[in-house]
C-alpha cells in the first residue's frame, strides 16, 4: 500500500476503521482552519491558480477558498458528503467518491489546469495512488497545491500523520508529490501558529511532468 515510499508497517492505520462513508455523512458547514489561515490560502492561490482555469478542488467541501474576485473557466469539486458539495457555491459541478477504496479520477487525461487538496491530504491511505491520479488528469506542468493545518480530525488521520509535527507534515507531503511524479515541489509556511490566536497554514506546490 505504500507504493515505495519507505514508510514503517501500519503508516497508514486509522484509529477509526469504520467505513469512511459512515464518519462524513453527517454534513459539517463549518471551516476547519482560522480566518488568518484561510486569508493566507486565498492569497497562495491568487497566485498559484490560472485565472480562468479549470480547477479539481479534490477533498472539498462547502467552501473552496478560491479569491472572490477571480472567475475560472470550471471547478471540479469532489467530497464525501453530497449536502456539502451542494452548498458550496464556487463548484461548477462535483462527485462523491471514497479514495481511500477507488483512487481512479472519473476524468479524462490532460484536462486540468490546477488542483487544490485543502487540509485533508492526511485522511488518504493511498495518497501516492490518489496523487498519481492527479497528475493524469492534470495538464502538464500544471500546479497542485497540498495545504495543511495542525487540526484534524483525528481519528481519522492516518499513522503517520499522526506521529509527525508541521515540519515532519511538510516533508511527508513533499515525499508523496515526489513519488506520485511531480516536479518543482516547494514548501511554503503562509501563517505562523500563535497560541490561542492563530493557526498555522503550510502549502506544499508541485508540478505535473512537463512534456
Amino acid at each position: 500500500m505504500d507504493d515505495g515510499l519507505g514508510l514503517p508497517e501500519g503508516a497508514f492505520a486509522k484509529i477509526d476503521t469504520q467505513d469512511d462513508e459512515i464518519f462524513y455523512e453527517p454534513p459539517r458547514l463549518v471551516c476547519h482552519i482560522d480566518c488568518g489561515a484561510i486569508a493566507a490560502l486565498t492569497g497562495l492561490y491568487r497566485t498559484q491558480l490560472p485565472v480562468g482555469g479549470v480547477l479539481l478542488d479534490l477533498m472539498s467541501s462547502w467552501v473552496s477558498h478560491l479569491p472572490a474576485d477571480i472567475r475560472y473557466t470550471e471547478v471540479i469539486g469532489h467530497g464525501m458528503n453530497a449536502a456539502e458539495l451542494t452548498a458550496n457555491p464556487r463548484l461548477s459541478r462535483w462527485f462523491v467518491q471514497n479514495l481511500n477504496r477507488d483512487p481512479v479520477l472519473p476524468l479524462v487525461d490532460a484536462s486540468i489546469d490546477a488542483a487544490m487538496i485543502c487540509v485533508s491530504i492526511q485522511y488518504l491511505q493511498q495518497p501516492v495512488a490518489v496523487l498519481r491520479e492527479v497528475a493524469r488528469v492534470l495538464c502538464p506542468a500544471a500546479p497542485l497545491v497540498i495545504s495543511f493545518s495542525n487540526r484534524c480530525f483525528w481519528t481519522k488521520a492516518v499513522a503517520i500523520w499522526r506521529a509527525l509535527d508541521d515540519d515532519g507534515h511538510a516533508r511527508l507531503v513533499e515525499h508523496y508529490l515526489r513519488h506520485a511524479g511531480f516536479e518543482r515541489i516547494k514548501t511554503h509556511r503562509l501563517a505562523e501558529w500563535i497560541e490561542d490566536c492563530s493557526d498555522p497554514m503550510i502549502a506544499v506546490v508541485g508540478r505535473a511532468p512537463a512534456l
